[in-house]
């Protein structure tokens, strides 16, 4: 039986998600990203087997299965598929952000020193962080899928 042979996008694929696991704080097992993946995953989960042909780049996730995998390594399906997307915005949209302080470039200069367990911990921190002020706000209650 012939091995199947990855093409350039799948490829591509395979190496970003590779470096999102590593930097979601996952080894480069599929064990390992398939028990993640099945832990959050509604429909039927997925074998290791899956899980290692997504990360060799022989196939890509469904839609489904890859939103599900942005939960779990806390990236946007989009950025998974494609890659970083720079941020435009249109004429009729204005940005709702504040311009970095000293403190906060600061801040994000020392983030980016951390090593990825750190950071995996940060980022699960100002998540965190974002669903309590919504709360404060009168936003809904929290529920456990939020805080995961």
């Amino acid at each position: 039986m012939k091995k199947p042979q990855p093409k350039p996008e799948s490829e591509a694929f395979a190496a970003r998600l590779r470096h999102a696991m590593k930097e979601a704080g996952l080894k480069a097992s599929a064990t390992q990203l398939a028990d993640a993946f099945n832990m959050r995953f509604w429909g039927e989960g997925i074998t290791s087997h899956a899980a290692r042909n997504w990360m060799i780049g022989v196939s890509i996730p469904k839609q489904d299965k890859l939103k599900t995998l942005g939960d779990v390594l806390q990236i946007s399906p989009q950025d998974l598929l494609f890659g970083p997307q720079p941020q435009y915005l249109s004429a009729r949209e204005t940005s709702q952000e504040q311009p970095l302080c000293m403190g906060d470039a600061e801040m994000l200069r020392q983030f980016v020193r951390l090593n990825t367990e750190h950071k995996r911990m940060i980022r699960h921190f100002v998540k965190l962080a974002l669903i309590f002020q919504g709360k404060s706000d009168n936003g809904p209650e929290p529920s456990a899928a939020d805080i995961t």
